[in-house]
């Protein structure tokens, strides 16, 4: 015999409680929160959204040489999408998929493939399948010289979207329906019960319609007023204690801790995914050197042995992918004048290093040092005659 089966039973002789069992428990059902999606999300796009400013150059020694491949880089790489909303694209995939396939269309398209098969060769080079762009998918095959290819090789994200979430789903839904526990509307109604049982039958379903348009307006209307009945109260139970908040204090931690550990497996400071300005400058400086120049330095090398040819890579032409991160001229001009004075940079040095094209000077390419920085014997020996007529 089940509980409920006891209970009715034993208070058979209370018609009030006996019909109450069959009454429907109003209850408000809702959606919970997807957190995978949303801490993976929250990084990746602060990624994405960094790298997509990448402006790519071909340089030969210090002279930006002018190819067909600098509109599709950095203007258009397909028709359906600009430049920044493309490498946005590539890296937000190439971080989620762990790997990435761009192939080059027969009107000159970059294209991203949605999903392909790789077949590994020991010493022929490997092939791609099955290339599926949108809902298109190619005929042919394409080989590793064909195609720009990337692998991130981050194990410890897989691993992260696999098992932390997992582990630690069902606590966020205990949590969550805490939260709404404590928060949730409750209330009791008593009624008198007489008559028979078919009579009392009727008087339930009519009972419960009113209860429920009772609900319903306390729900949706911000006043809403009921006729009160002889015999008929309605009681809330709800907030006549202090409820704590403790339970969404909890799922705002939880929330955050899933993301500071996918930040940490990027190679982000989670306090710039948060939007925290306290040491804004260390987090950035930490952010360029364990993400973005790991991310560069793959595409560098990606597009250097794809769209050169040996003859090229040998008389010194190189791509390169600048434009990411870079700081304020303005707030970096004593350190610029130290730089320039000490002779470590010329002035088109740091021209380009801040992605400014380089002045067409030979003054500019010169290295300066002033008396300050100077170690000619003759300058520091003009300057001791100097004090020592003071």
């Amino acid at each position: 015999m089940s509980l409920t089966d006891m209970l009715k039973n034993t208070f058979t002789k209370n018609s009030e409680i006996d019909w109450m069992f069959d009454l429907d428990l109003i209850q408000d059902t809702s959606e919970r929160a997807y957190l995978k999606n949303m801490a993976i999300n929250s990084v990746l796009d602060f990624v994405g959204r960094t790298m997509s400013t990448a402006k790519i150059k071909f340089r030969q020694d210090k002279e930006t040489l002018k190819t067909d491949w600098d509109y599709i880089l950095n203007v258009r790489p397909n028709k359906s999408r600009s430049a920044g909303e493309f490498w946005h694209k590539f890296f937000y995939k190439l971080m989620m998929d762990n790997e990435i396939l761009i192939i080059l269309s027969d009107d000159n398209q970059l294209l991203i493939a949605d999903d392909f098969v790789k077949e590994t060769y020991a010493i022929y080079e490997d092939k791609f399948k099955g290339v599926i762009v949108n809902d298109y998918e190619f005929k042919r095959s394409f080989t590793m010289d064909e195609v720009i290819y990337l692998q991130y090789n981050n194990d410890q994200l897989n691993k992260i979207t696999d098992g932390l979430f997992k582990d630690y789903g069902e606590l966020m839904g205990r949590m969550l329906e805490v939260a709404m526990r404590n928060n949730q509307i409750r209330a009791g109604v008593s009624v008198p019960s007489k008559g028979s049982a078919n009579d009392e039958g009727k008087t339930t379903q009519r009972l419960q319609n009113f209860i429920n348009k009772i609900y319903k307006s306390f729900k949706s209307s911000s006043v809403a007023i009921v006729p009160r009945m002889n015999g008929f109260e309605y009681e809330e139970y709800t907030n006549k204690m202090g409820v704590s908040n403790q339970s969404l204090e909890d799922v705002t931690k939880m929330k955050k801790s899933l993301i500071d550990d996918v930040s940490r497996a990027v190679g982000v400071p989670s306090a710039l995914v948060h939007g925290e300005m306290a040491d804004l400058d260390s987090n950035m400086k930490a952010f360029k050197r364990l993400c973005i120049a790991p991310l560069v330095k793959k595409l560098q090398d990606e597009l250097n042995a794809k769209l050169l040819t040996n003859t090229q890579f040998k008389n010194g032409v190189r791509i390169q992918v600048t434009g990411i991160l870079i700081p304020d001229m303005f707030d970096m001009a004593t350190n610029i004048d130290k730089i320039i004075g000490s002779g470590v940079l010329s002035p088109n040095d740091v021209l380009e290093d801040f992605g400014k094209e380089r002045v067409d000077d030979p003054l500019m390419d010169k290295h300066y040092v002033t008396k300050n920085y100077s170690y000619r014997e003759e300058e520091l020996k003009g300057g001791e005659e100097t004090e020592n007529q003071d």
